[in-house]
């Protein structure tokens, strides 16, 4: 004779309670985790991303403009030893930076001279953050160069010196990775 009240085989829906109970749970973790972590637009070409994404062709062409008839030059600067550990993408030479600086450019046509009437704005920014962001807008030829004196610095860490030269339809850009340490 069988047990009436076998209760074998009735574990399933507590078992689906648990399932939904988790789901819920790490839902709202993942909701909660994510408001806390601050969101920076990029700055890459020194424009919201909606508008970089939009004109990336003319943003192509305009720089192709500029590089056939100017290089920017980054001048007076020493090289960093810093050496980034988990950077997978390859970088350039990382210039050393101090508490303050002075930063120059030297903007030429492709014949060597000195490119006097040059729209210079230079971006001092930190990877994946802005708090901490410089803007310098209409940068002033200075002898031969476009020169920001006294360009203080507080966090030690990775900086990115980005600048953008523009001359009529031809607009450049260029990044250069620097390191501040203490």
């Amino acid at each position: 004779m069988e047990n009436q009240n076998d209760d074998r085989g009735k574990y399933w829906p507590w078992m689906i309670l648990g399932f939904v109970f988790i789901g819920i749970t790490l839902g709202f973790w993942t909701v909660k985790s994510a408001i806390k972590m601050p969101v920076y637009e990029s700055n890459e070409y020194m424009m919201k991303y909606q508008t970089a994404d939009k004109d990336a062709n003319d943003i192509k062409e305009a720089q192709k403009l500029f590089d056939s008839r100017y290089n920017i030059e980054l001048v007076d600067m020493n090289l960093s030893d810093f050496k980034p550990k988990f950077l997978k993408r390859k970088i350039g030479d990382i210039v050393a930076l101090s508490s303050i600086n002075s930063i120059k450019y030297k903007i030429t046509d492709k014949d060597g001279n000195i490119v006097e009437d040059m729209n210079v704005t230079l971006l001092l920014t930190r990877p994946h953050t802005q708090t901490e962001d410089q803007l310098f807008e209409n940068v002033k030829l200075n002898g031969n160069y476009y020169q920001i004196d006294n360009l203080v610095l507080k966090s030690e860490g990775r900086y990115i010196l980005r600048v953008r030269a523009s001359k009529d339809k031809a607009v450049g850009f260029k990044d250069t990775e620097a390191y501040y340490k203490k």
